[in-house]
């Protein structure tokens, strides 16, 4: 068995930003975490088997980087007991797909040879499933790992075939060379290294969650403006918006434009089961005080259709409870809207944004 530990000196979310963002999602949570990515010799968990266990945990302090490879099918069971050792002191494991893939492979696996499954009682953070609503805001081209670093500016990898890895692996239990073998080894050292580097995105979740403050607003006739404060650094700036609304990020700064109708705002609603959508009247009505409506003036509210219209007065501009009220659910809703389609965007930043838009004005507009 080859079996590798270094600390990590650089490249790592400190633990202050770990702390932050994993007490925001965990309340029962006492900050011992483990950061791992696994690879098998296939996807079945019954006839493939594990060769290998990439992890990130802290040891005197520090982030130590630490790797279990198998050189033949019967190391498989050792991996596994010393992973679930190392797991021991650990409250919460950090993994991207790991919910779906990883673990119920590993707990298969532990069935096999008749171990405890070392999750019990465990918390997990599967990367992938929670910053997989910010592909239509961030425009990403896919929710691949590589492609999420590469939205952050990270484009170091070397090995960055996952699919590779399968035969690689074969090569190297007829082979046993050393390059093989650091092949491997260094593939798996990205992905778990680039989970730390992905970690930071989970503050644009904060646009989601209502986590931010607002700063600034105005109303110009035609849209209102907002400036939003985040609690904390985005890792990448963004912009993305269409008709109705365009927005930009930061640093720990958001700007946001809403268009309006009339100088009336919707407000939505995030229970839409409970209401009843009037298309004549643009506008929604509690199920409990429209049942008595004709049913053919009124339809069961959607998400996008359960809102109602406010007056975007001086009251509501002077008031930052207000418009925080406004915008937890509404932003969501407005994100949701977004499509691909630079073209449309680039016309409404042009349209805001003049001096701005000439600088980075897509190459086919």
């Amino acid at each position: 068995m080859i079996v590798k530990k270094m600390p990590i000196l650089q490249g790592f979310p400190d633990f202050e930003t770990v702390n932050f963002f994993t007490g925001k999602l965990f309340q029962k949570y006492n900050f011992t975490p483990v950061f791992y990515d696994i690879e098998t010799t296939g996807l079945s968990r019954n006839s493939t088997y594990l060769y290998l266990i990439g992890a990130v945990g802290i040891e005197d302090e520090t982030w130590n980087f630490y790797q279990w490879m198998a050189e033949n099918a019967s190391e498989e069971e050792t991996i596994l007991r010393i992973f679930s050792q190392f797991l021991q002191q650990c409250d919460l494991l950090i993994s991207y797909n790991g919910d779906r893939f990883d673990q119920p492979y590993l707990e298969a696996r532990y069935e096999k040879y008749g171990i405890p499954s070392p999750f019990t009682g465990k918390q997990s953070l599967d990367l992938y499933l929670t910053l997989k609503p910010l592909k239509s805001l961030l425009k990403l081209s896919a929710m691949k790992q590589p492609c999420m670093e590469e939205f952050l500016g990270i484009k170091d990898r070397i090995y960055d075939n996952g699919k590779e890895c399968i035969k690689l692996y074969k090569d190297f239990l007829k082979k046993r060379d050393a390059f093989t073998a650091d092949e491997i080894l260094g593939h798996n050292l990205e992905d778990v290294l680039g989970l730390g580097r992905i970690f930071d995105m989970l503050g644009y979740l904060c646009i989601y969650d209502g986590d931010y403050e607002v700063t600034y607003s105005e109303f110009d006739g035609d849209n209102l403006i907002l400036k939003l404060k985040l609690p904390c650094t985005l890792p990448q700036e963004f912009s993305n918006g269409n008709t109705d609304f365009y927005l930009t990020g930061k640093d720990e700064e958001i700007n946001l434009i809403i268009k309006t109708t009339d100088g009336k705002l919707k407000q939505y609603y995030a229970d839409y089961k409970d209401y009843y959508y009037l298309p004549e009247e643009d506008t929604v009505i509690p199920k409990s005080l429209g049942s008595g409506i004709d049913r053919k003036h009124r339809k069961a509210a959607t998400r996008n259709t359960c809102y109602t219209w406010f007056t975007c007065s001086d009251a509501f501009l002077s008031s930052p409870v207000q418009q925080k009220q406004y915008l937890t659910y509404t932003l969501s809703c407005l994100i949701g809207t977004l499509k691909k389609s630079s073209v449309i965007i680039y016309k409404y930043r042009q349209k805001q944004f003049p001096m701005d838009c000439e600088e980075k004005k897509p190459s086919h507009c």
